[in-house]
């Protein structure tokens, strides 16, 4: 398979500056109370301004939770992706190629994959979620998530119509086919689907699903790397 660059990854670099985040929390929390217990020894007593910095401090412990929880949503999205590219890299041929991490300028956002070959261009939405995930139309749910919002399945057909713009836009490229999937990277997770308007597939699924899709006009490699360049003319 042939991998394209995009626009670098979005997530690794959301892991990337939670974590840090994260780290410099904790050190402030550690800092102010390595000086209170340092005070409270050397005059064997807590006077209203140790008292004072003791509270300080769980405003910095409360941000280190915070940007902890956020470090790891992002690091399992990113380990999602890595399991997808390292996949579709050894089962796909070099017929098809691949698009990773893409930003759009223009308030397009973070697309996970696309991926290009004969019959057409999947745009791939990745999720690493774990547990009983409840699929009906477009409304999902997840077990022990209250309040969940959001719909990865709007998700990838929002995706899906931009990518599919970009190559509208340029009289040049051919009109081709473009289709957003979902994809369950997790083990893990168990699915229960009532009538999906997209494709939903486990990671394992995935590669055979692209390649048995068929398509009648059949798409060149020089068509695809058109479609491919034209793409990444829009990452940020």
């Amino acid at each position: 398979m042939r991998k394209m660059k995009g626009s670098g990854s979005y997530l690794k670099n959301q892991v990337r500056k939670n974590l840090a985040k994260a780290v410099l929390c904790l050190a402030l929390v550690c800092l102010i109370l390595f000086a209170v217990a340092s005070y409270a020894l050397l005059t064997l007593r807590l006077n209203v301004f140790e008292a004072a910095l003791l509270l300080v401090s769980l405003v910095p412990l409360g941000a280190f939770f915070y940007y902890l929880r956020k470090y790891r949503v992002y690091n399992g999205g990113w380990v999602g992706e890595k399991q997808v590219t390292k996949l579709l890299s050894s089962r796909l041929s070099d017929d098809y190629t691949l698009l990773n991490g893409l930003y759009l300028r223009d308030g397009g956002g973070d697309i996970d994959h696309v991926v290009l070959g004969p019959s057409g261009v999947f745009v791939l939405e990745t999720k690493n979620w774990s547990g009983d995930v409840t699929c009906h139309g477009d409304e999902w749910q997840r077990a022990g998530k209250r309040g969940f919002k959001g719909s990865p399945s709007l998700q990838v057909k929002r995706n899906a119509a931009k990518i599919k713009r970009i190559i509208d836009s340029s009289p040049k490229l051919p009109r081709i086919w473009v289709e957003g999937i979902l994809v369950f990277t997790n083990n893990h997770a168990t699915l229960h689907l009532s009538n999906p308007t997209v494709p939903i597939l486990k990671l394992s699924q995935l590669p055979n699903y692209i390649t048995t899709q068929q398509s009648q006009d059949g798409y060149t490699q020089q068509q695809l790397e058109e479609v491919a360049k034209e793409i990444l003319k829009h990452k940020d």
